[in-house]
């Protein structure tokens, strides 16, 4: 039976994507002019794999670039090249260009052919400064006559390994391809044939002795078995051998493989796309998670006791009397406990680790340091803290921004950090970790500091501050979120546009989190961002407004109050404020806000509930408080639209629709009014 390998197509680009960001890693560790064999063999045996598996799967034009980056990393290995800058960002720079012809593959799109074959000509380039220096090396001292002829044919035993067939590679293709160069023998070996009983059809128990006839060069047969080498016990012979080399020829030693490796690569794209159309397009992008078996087996067993449970209650509602209430209660106990187990188990499968996004930032600065003339240091801790899936593909483009800013404006020139007593290479942090039922990313340097006097004047010559007026680093930092505003000397295609920040704050509130600035002028800057766990359930609290339930996340809940007579001011300008320890509160009546009839006005007689987000906080008057419970989170612009001050809705356990209260929204609407 015929395996169709189609159906591995999916699983070979996202390991191919993995294969890459390892590449990616492993260049950005390699130290120019040190030669690192362990890392220089982890990034060639991930092109190699994405070579092997892209010829397979019939990507012939991925084959071909991944087959010159292989090229020059074996160069690298085998000490004929030196690990320089100039190589290591064409490679880097080869690795995203391999990127977009992979997402393209995938999604059937076109590809950028220019800089495919910008980046090719570069990586031959490199190569051919090294063939000269090989061939300057090993040059015989004594001249090698004119005449020499190339051999008339060769000899190659091929002996594929069992699992030569797993991976989708087919020797009948191997022979095919040889024929196309000259006249091919095929002699068979049977002899490792098993009983019928005991043969496996996905396994490769025949060897071959094959005669090929032609003036075909060595490296074209390399070049025919290039993607097999490691499945393979391989041998060639010349059948007239060539005066430089009077032994046989190992096909597994690294031949000359470039231009002429290409153009044979030319003569296969017929049958290639033949082969394609028959496969079909591409399939399109999916979102998908791996999930380790463990989580997976969790889940079953939670399952398990789900069905003895509802065993139970179909038991118990058969002939049901008020004597068997007790056991009813059990049950219904047993079933919540394994209901909310099994919401944990399954929001679990949902979490990915934050390096995911952190592992693009070592490459980012990387290149832009370098385009700064910068050096810098990348410190990451907290890359295995867990996180929401919606969450960490939500949280990328903050964090670029972020990152670029500390680049960009956070440290220093390195002259300029050795005037201050500083060392010359600045330093970025990324840390990741729970904290009280949430999650804390922190970026930080250890550069300049915000400049709160520049600032001050920007806030002031824009209306934002009041002169005369004494403001807390709290509130002149934070004006680094208003649009526009921006104390970047220069203008740079990196950042200092002064657009950005408030969009990297409108990003994190959209996903339910805060963002905090703490800075220090000449010691550097940290920026603090706290998000849920997940977007799909909350903690929450339960209130109510009139005849209507809204629910406040339990997380941006101070405490409630009972309100006095006499204890709220009405301030011109801020409206009604409670003296609350040591500061003004505002209130917020939301009754007036969303509408709502039959509602307690009178503020002694319902409660304030001190809620904060954004570091500030405000008192939301409410009737009265109902209880907690964890709600599903339903997006209100997917089935309605977006409304002020609100951030979702669920279902309740009676079936009402209750409003989740966006605490950061609300707080800008209040701001917005007073």
């Amino acid at each position: 039976m015929a395996i169709d390998i189609g159906q591995f197509v999916q699983t070979f680009f996202e390991e191919s994507l993995e294969g890459l960001d390892i590449m990616e890693a492993g260049l950005l560790a390699l130290p120019p002019g040190a030669v690192d064999m362990e890392q220089i063999n982890t990034i060639f045996r991930a092109v190699h794999s994405i070579k092997g598996g892209s010829g397979t799967f019939g990507f012939q034009d991925l084959t071909a670039f991944a087959h010159v980056m292989e090229t020059l990393l074996d160069r690298m290995r085998q000490g004929q090249m030196d690990v320089t800058s100039e190589a290591v960002n064409t490679l880097l720079e080869s690795v995203d260009c391999l990127r977009e012809m992979l997402v393209a593959a995938r999604a059937g799109a076109a590809v950028d052919n220019d800089r495919v074959e910008h980046l090719r000509e570069r990586l031959h380039l490199l190569l051919n400064q090294v063939n000269v220096a090989v061939s300057e090396h090993t040059a015989s001292p004594s001249p090698v006559s004119p005449t020499t002829t190339p051999p008339t044919g060769w000899r190659i035993n091929f002996q594929p390994h069992s699992d030569l067939m797993h991976n989708g590679n087919d020797p009948v293709r191997l022979f095919r391809e040889l024929s196309t160069l000259g006249e091919l023998t095929v002699r068979c070996d049977p002899r490792q044939l098993p009983h019928l009983a005991k043969l496996k059809p996905e396994d490769c128990y025949l060897s071959w002795e094959l005669e090929l006839q032609g003036t075909v060069s060595h490296e074209e047969l390399v070049e025919v078995f290039a993607w097999v080498e490691d499945d393979c016990d391989l041998r060639i012979e010349a059948l007239a051998k060539e005066p430089t080399a009077s032994n046989p020829v190992v096909a597994r030693t690294p031949g000359e493989e470039g231009q002429q490796g290409e153009l044979l690569l030319e003569r296969r794209k017929s049958e290639d796309r033949r082969q394609s159309d028959r496969r079909g397009p591409a399939p399109a992008d999916t979102a998908s998670i791996r999930v380790g078996i463990d989580k997976v087996d969790a889940v079953i067993n939670l399952v398990g006791e789900l069905v003895t449970t509802q065993s139970m209650l179909s038991v118990l509602g058969v002939d049901f009397d008020m004597s068997r209430l007790d056991k009813l209660h059990e049950a219904l106990d047993q079933l919540d406990r394994n209901t909310r187990d099994l919401q944990e188990h399954v929001m679990r499968i949902r979490m990915m680790p934050v390096s995911s996004v952190f592992s693009r930032f070592p490459r980012m600065v990387h290149d832009i340091s370098g385009k700064l003339g910068k050096q810098v240091e990348l410190r990451i801790n907290g890359e295995q803290t867990e996180l929401d899936k919606t969450v960490i593909e939500k949280i990328g483009d903050p964090l670029v921004h972020l990152v670029r800013n500390s680049l960009d404006h956070g440290l220093e020139p390195p002259a300029e950090r050795l005037e201050q007593g500083k060392p010359e290479t600045g330093a970025i942090m990324l840390n990741a970790y729970h904290k009280s039922g949430s999650i804390f990313i922190e970026v930080g340097d250890d550069g300049r500091g915000l400049n709160r006097d520049a600032l001050l004047r920007k806030g002031l010559d824009a209306g934002l501050l009041k002169p005369g007026e004494d403001y807390s680093d709290e509130q002149i930092h934070d004006l680094i979120f208003h649009p526009g505003l921006s104390t970047a000397a220069q203008i740079s295609d990196v950042s200092g546009r002064g657009v950005g920040m408030d969009v990297v704050r409108r990003n994190i509130q959209d996903l339910g989190g805060s963002i905090q600035i703490g800075s220090q002028r000449g010691q550097g800057t940290q920026i603090t961002i706290c998000l849920p766990l997940t977007l799909a359930i909350l903690d929450g609290q339960l209130v109510s407004i009139g005849q209507d339930c809204y629910i406040i996340p339990l997380l941006s809940i101070v405490e409630s109050v009972q309100l006095r007579a006499g204890s709220v001011n009405r301030v011109a300008g801020r409206g009604e404020v409670l003296r609350f320890r040591g500061q003004h509160l505002p209130i917020l009546r939301l009754y007036q806000m969303f509408g709502a009839e039959g509602a307690v006005t009178d503020l002694e007689k319902g409660l304030l509930v001190v809620v904060e987000a954004d570091g500030r906080q405000v008192g939301l008057f409410v009737d009265d408080l109902q209880g907690q419970q964890q709600v599903s989170i339903k997006s209100m612009e997917k089935n309605f639209r977006r409304v002020p001050g609100v951030s979702g809705a669920t279902i309740l356990g009676d079936g009402r629709v209750g409003l989740i209260l966006d605490i950061s929204g609300l707080i800008r609407v209040n701001n917005a009014v007073t």
